[in-house]
């Protein structure tokens, strides 16, 4: 199927093709563009009619936006529409997916898939943050969906085959300085006290030695970006996971780090996060220790912070001012409360 690179190419034969429903004996009758957004992604959501037989009423597709050259170099590009294409079960709630095509010498990709919102589901950012409750629930899907593919390689899942493994990446970590510098000064007056006079560098810098060490086994599969802003929460306070572009095999702690620190407020944080990392454990069952658990995750918010401070000082306007200042301090509280520098050098001492 050809990818549409404007929205009224979407047409009810198009979409009928792209949802396989002729195979029931449906076609789809008219295609009514409900919203779009155009930017980093396209995405649009289509409401649907059916002049035979019966489908999904709502649709939301999603395909490549502005940045093709920069995904496609840094190997992110195809990711998402890899992973939705490839029928693997993700143990964890993330939308439907009905088609997921690629052009690869266009540098495109698309993806119709379940509007989550006919199910109830609220997306959140930053300023609408979880109770425990919820984030529990999202830890123990991130558990499930860890634990299926605990040390993962090409053969233990050939459907994965093309998941790169975090690691030393200097032109990733070169690419943050300059935002997180902007971002830093964005942030003035805002950042905890015990990290003042630090420099954008040195938040970087811890940044590219986690980066490092995320690549030792045992590795997983990752959602890669799991921040609230990729999240939703359903009726029953369980918790989806949307948008894999950045999905690699590495520690699970850069999963559950980004996810826990980023979507509670840093009171509820404190009060529930030993907790949390001791539910992750056990539900894990894969013989991970206590010790090793809680290292890992004090060490994991240098991954937030610095991401963050990049995305604040970005003036593409990806996101808000506000999400992006929200979410730099809580993830710097929890590096100084969890002494992430120290839990660094603990583990740097481990793995070498």
């Amino acid at each position: 199927m050809r990818i549409p690179t404007r929205w009224d190419e979407v047409t009810p034969e198009w979409m009928t093709a792209a949802l396989h429903v002729s195979s029931s004996g449906a076609r789809v009758g008219a295609v009514e563009l409900l919203w779009q957004s155009d930017g980093n992604n396209r995405r649009a959501r289509f409401g649907l009619t059916y002049a035979e037989g019966s489908g999904p009423e709502i649709v939301f597709v999603k395909a490549e936006g502005n940045y093709r050259e920069t995904h496609a170099r840094n190997g992110n590009l195809f990711n998402e529409v890899r992973l939705l294409g490839s029928g693997v079960p993700l143990h964890l709630d993330h939308p439907a997916t009905y088609a997921a095509l690629i052009d690869e010498p266009a540098l495109d990709w698309l993806v119709v898939m379940e509007d989550v919102t006919r199910r109830g589901a609220d997306p959140r950012d930053s300023t609408r943050p979880y109770t425990i409750e919820q984030v529990t629930n999202g830890v123990l899907g991130l558990a499930a969906m860890h634990a299926r593919f605990w040390r993962l390689t090409a053969r233990s899942e050939p459907r994965l085959a093309w998941v790169r493994t975090w690691g030393d990446s200097t032109e990733f970590t070169e690419v943050l300085r300059g935002g997180a510098a902007r971002g830093l000064e964005r942030m003035t007056g805002l950042m905890p006290p015990e990290l003042d006079g630090c420099s954008s560098d040195y938040f970087v810098d811890q940044f590219a030695r986690y980066l490092t060490v995320l690549g030792r086994d045992p590795l997983t599969f990752l959602h890669g970006d799991a921040h609230i802003g990729n999240t939703y929460v359903l009726p029953d306070d369980s918790v989806g996971f949307l948008d894999w572009q950045v999905a690699h095999r590495g520690n699970w702690s850069q999963d559950v780090g980004y996810f826990v620190q980023g979507a509670l407020v840093p009171a509820d944080r404190r009060a529930a996060e030993r907790g949390l990392i001791e539910n992750y454990r056990t539900t894990l069952d894969r013989g991970l220790s206590a010790d090793d658990a809680w290292t890992w995750y004090r060490a994991s918010p240098v991954w937030g912070l610095a991401m963050w401070l990049a995305t604040l000082g970005s003036d593409g306007g990806s996101q808000p001012f506000d999400v992006c200042q929200a979410l730099v301090h809580r993830h710097a509280v929890a590096a100084v409360e969890l002494d992430a520098h120290a839990a660094l050098d603990q583990i740097a001492a481990r793995v070498s």
